[in-house]
């Protein structure tokens, strides 16, 4: 039986296998993408012995291999990368090196056909709170195509960081893509720091770069900046747009949340509008585009008397009004642009969505169901089972993580019918580099991949199929964590169990979801 991972739609075995030696020949008008995924096989543009036409749904795909040859039928070029992908898997793991030392392949015949349930499958990536080079997120995104996961969103800005240049406001880059140091105790812990400068930022041509990059892997980037709180980089740069404009704000040094905040006034919405159309123009198409909305404390706004009058001036009875008008006024923008918008779920809950704005319900299923029941399209988010930056045991054993637990089965089981899509979350306050982003990730990102693209919890032959498939992690140089725990150099820096347990969080944010003070923090 063929181990697949994520399982296709059919496989029906063939007598036989095609001999494929390197500098084989790829043909026709999606040979491209093909040629792209196997890139590390040594192939050629030529008429034989692999073939690809266009025809069928988007990202579908039928892989056929017979003693004549391999065809592939693909209803779009992504269609074309993942047949690729899946053709790779019939191969041995070493073809998932750079560079193959095989030099030739008994290809098992067989028919494959496949497409995805969900059309969003994604991974977010938080570069705000340790930076990640840009070599890190190119690498991510091969992870993500080896996987046919399809959306990579970067988390640009927040507290901690700002991440990406920006030449109409030089000083978002220049002052707030860096902190003089990164806090190091726990919660309940006295406040200790390590007294090291931490920074960096994606230029513009950066950004064109990886968004090209993920395009021709059939990947979509989706850009976050997280307005109108989670402002101390920004307005370390740029006070006059805070509630506040007297007021001194510097990169924040601690994890949690800031009551730094944005004003919601007519002059800050011009300037995040330039900024969006600088972020906008060098990625090129950009489909989705995420505003945040999340995690904001209000009173400033209750106490601006400018803010408050301009409020009243807008028929608006309470600060949470204003916060919905705001975020509203950017969703139009960006559409006005061609990009939808994305929110965290507390944007839902404040109202004036947008019908067409995409919601992240990151506090849990019952405002999954709340929005999709409102008729917005829904990617699932909650922190169980897809914060992949709680630790997968309850063990000093494990590295840092900001609680406990979230396992490879937890993610297996999760149902993500009947919305949109999913997408796992790297938070990175204790992912300070790729090494560290690789044991996040993986293997539960795989996990995240079958149930993504078959649209139901993994069935009982999962577990087999991801031991196999870990082999190709191995291969493709992927730090990932052991079925059966963590590697002794992988243990730098020990967990401390017992101080965040998921599943008290997620009672508590659910409750939070039906408060009136919805958008205030709540971890």
């Amino acid at each position: 039986m063929h181990q697949f991972l994520p399982a296709p739609r059919s496989v029906e075995p063939l007598p036989g296998a095609f001999p494929l030696a390197p500098g084989f020949g790829v043909a026709g008008d999606l040979a491209e993408p093909v040629l792209r995924a196997l890139a590390a096989l040594g192939p050629v543009v030529g008429d034989h012995p692999v073939s690809v036409r266009r025809h069928g749904a988007p990202e579908s795909s039928t892989l056929t291999v017979t003693a004549d040859g391999v065809e592939i039928v693909a209803g779009d070029a992504a269609g074309a990368f993942y047949a690729a992908q899946t053709l790779r898997q019939l191969l041995p793991d070493d073809v998932f090196r750079a560079v193959s030392p095989l030099s030739g392949y008994d290809v098992p015949c067989v028919r494959v056909e496949d497409a995805p349930a969900l059309s969003w499958r994604g991974a977010h990536l938080d570069v705000s709170r340790h930076f990640l080079p840009k070599h890190d997120v190119l690498r991510m995104i091969d992870l993500l195509a080896m996987h046919k996961l399809n959306r990579l969103h970067l988390h640009l800005a927040d507290d901690q960081g700002w991440r990406v240049e920006s030449r109409a406001y030089p000083r978002l880059h220049e002052i707030g893509s860096h902190r003089a140091q990164t806090i190091t105790s726990r919660k309940g812990e006295p406040d200790a720091y390590d007294g090291i400068p931490h920074g960096g930022f994606y230029t513009l041509d950066d950004l064109r770069e990886i968004a090209a990059y993920a395009r021709q892997r059939a990947v979509t980037v989706v850009p976050e900046i997280d307005v109108p709180g989670h402002a101390s980089a920004i307005l370390a740069a740029y006070p006059e747009f805070g509630a506040d404009p007297s007021q001194r704000h510097t990169v924040l040094e601690r994890w949690g949340i800031s009551p730094a905040i944005l004003a919601p006034l007519p002059k800050t919405i011009d300037f995040l509008a330039t900024v969006f159309d600088e972020i906008l123009g060098a990625l090129g198409e950009t489909p989705f585009f995420h505003i945040g909305g999340d995690e904001c404390v209000l009173d400033a706004w209750a106490a601006s008397t400018e803010i408050t009058a301009f409020r009243h001036a807008q028929g608006l009875a309470t600060p949470a009004d204003l916060h919905a008008w705001f975020l509203r006024r950017l969703a139009d923008l960006l559409a006005e642009r061609g990009s939808r918008a994305v929110v965290w779920d507390e944007a839902f809950v404040s109202g004036m969505l947008r019908e067409d704005t995409i919601v992240m319900p990151w506090r849990g299923m019952n405002v999954a169901r709340r929005a999709a029941a409102a008729g917005h399209d829904v990617v699932l988010t909650p922190v169980f089972p897809l914060y992949f930056d709680y630790a997968e045991a309850a063990s000093a054993g494990e590295p840092a993580a900001l609680g406990e637990t979230i396992t490879v089965a937890d993610v297996a089981a999760f149902d993500v019918s009947g919305y949109l899509g999913a997408q796992f979350q790297l938070w990175s306050e204790y992912i300070p580099d790729g090494r560290t982003l690789d044991y996040k990730a993986w293997p539960r990102g795989c996990a995240m991949a079958e149930i993504a693209w078959t649209g139901h919890p993994a069935g009982p032959d999962f577990p087999g199929r991801l031991e196999r498939h870990l082999g190709r992690l191995d291969a493709a140089g992927v730090g990932y964590r052991p079925l059966d725990g963590p590697r002794p150099w992988q243990r730098s820096r020990p967990h401390t169990p017992g101080r965040v347990d998921v599943a008290a969080v997620m009672r508590h944010l659910d409750e939070l979801t039906l408060s009136a003070d919805s958008t205030r923090p709540s971890m």
